[in-house]
């Protein structure tokens, strides 16, 4: 099943973007009478009937609306950009399939790259939500120094730092239904006074397995295991 996004929908408009449109017409050569599946990203479907086909423009009217709730848990990962722009939108791509509910890009004493490309992420955000059939887009957050990330009041903190081989696993200590935040830093880690700053604002410290993993894999482990954990 192919899903749409189209996020005015519920503010009334029923025709989709020049770009879903061509995939539409071009792609799926469908006709009027056809039918096709919509999400807004806000947590709902809508089933749709095409009316009218234009060149640049697919009408379509709604059959049914269903909505899809939120969940009991909220992971949200903040993540130092990589130096290689590919690397974290491979991270935003895999996360978003996996089902995550926010994404902060955090800026470190050591980080690599202090910029990003938004309306990039947000685009392979969107083809990501698609492509899983999921109904809601997760939060997409520009970058932001650390000192203002570490004063999010999430339920359960932590930052993956690994500085002895006891470090306790994110898996012992993440409960379930529980708003998350994890901190993932740059190749070069987190400083130690970014450390002793996070861990004074109630963060703990996580391992995420024996091997030594790179930013955009330590990501996708932490997001992987706390939705294993509420599955």
């Amino acid at each position: 099943m192919s899903l749409f996004y189209l996020p005015t929908i519920s503010a009334g408009v029923k025709y989709l973007d020049e770009e879903e449109s061509r995939h539409v017409i071009k792609v799926l050569r469908m006709e009027p009478g056809d039918e096709f599946t919509i999400t807004d990203g806000r947590g709902f479907f809508y089933q749709t009937r095409i009316t009218s086909i234009k060149a640049k423009k697919c009408a379509f009217e709604i059959l049914e609306k269903k909505q899809i709730p939120k969940k009991d848990s909220s992971i949200h990962i903040a993540i130092a950009p990589t130096k290689n722009s590919d690397r974290i939108e491979w991270f935003v791509e895999k996360a978003v399939e996996i089902g995550i509910d926010e994404i902060s890009f955090v800026l470190c004493q050591n980080s690599e790259r202090k910029t990003i490309n938004l309306a990039r992420i947000e685009k392979i955000a969107i083809s990501a939500l698609k492509q899983s059939q999921q109904a809601w887009l997760p939060k997409l957050n520009s970058i932001k120094p650390f000192k203002e990330l570490i004063q999010d009041g999430a339920d359960q903190k932590f930052i993956g730092y690994v500085d002895e081989p006891t470090s306790i696993s994110l898996k012992s200590l993440a409960l379930p239904q529980k708003k998350y935040l994890v901190l993932i830093g740059p190749e070069g880690d987190f400083s130690k006074e970014e450390l002793a700053s996070a861990i004074g604002n109630g963060f703990k410290k996580i391992s995420l397995g024996s091997n030594r993993l790179r930013t955009e894999t330590a990501g996708l482990v932490a997001c992987h295991t706390l939705q294993i954990i509420n599955s």
